[in-house]
């Protein structure tokens, strides 16, 4: 039986979803399940010429902490000491929490797209962030929807070579992104303000 779904229900996973943080290692579903949500983002999310050119790597647990340990050491090389406090209580709360998404778009299928098709060579990296940032979008709101916390993150490109390096990621693939998610230190993100919306939304012709 399919399941009824419609906008109100769509939308009202956009409006949950919100930065948490801090986030913790107490995870509401498995990591199997995370990965079956992002697995099914990266395949369904739209890309340009279908070129499919987002990428992701999880990391869990032991690898998650290694990834904000690597980006620890990066950023302490380029700090200054006497700034470096607020700085390393970051990285200390982003590595309490319990996973991080890695994205990337792998320029190899961009480049092939724009020796292909030179009339629009100069949209395609463009094309390629706007999927990566649905992609991003679409498992934010997913994992939100599952009950987790996440925040975005972007050290790229300060940690590019070293998360090549650790995790044998091909040199095509450009870290975009890092979603840190986990479980919900604080029950409530803090009110959000928006601007009114005839500011924003502009209607011709209904």
């Amino acid at each position: 039986m399919a399941t009824s779904l419609n906008a109100d229900t769509f939308l009202a996973h956009i409006k949950n979803r919100r930065s948490y943080y801090p986030l913790n290692k107490e995870l509401p579903i498995s990591t199997q399940r995370i990965q079956e949500i992002i697995g099914e983002a990266v395949q369904h999310v739209p890309s340009s010429f279908n070129s499919q050119s987002n990428r992701v790597v999880v990391l869990f647990g032991a690898e998650h902490e290694k990834f904000w340990d690597l980006t620890t050491e990066v950023l302490k090389a380029i700090v200054p000491a006497e700034q470096w406090e607020p700085t390393g209580q970051k990285m200390a709360m982003f590595r309490g929490a319990a996973g991080t998404a890695l994205f990337f778009e792998d320029q190899e299928v961009v480049e092939g797209l724009q020796a292909k098709f030179a009339l629009y060579a100069d949209r395609f990296p463009i094309w390629a962030s706007h999927s990566t940032a649905m992609l991003q979008f679409a498992v934010w709101t997913a994992l939100e929807a599952e009950g987790l916390g996440a925040n975005l993150q972007h050290y790229n490109p300060l940690v590019d070579q070293k998360v090549q390096e650790t995790w044998k990621v091909p040199a095509s693939w450009k870290l975009s992104a890092q979603l840190v998610f986990g479980g919900k230190a604080v029950p409530d993100a803090g009110e959000k303000t928006f601007q009114p919306l005839e500011q924003k939304l502009k209607v011709y012709g209904a």
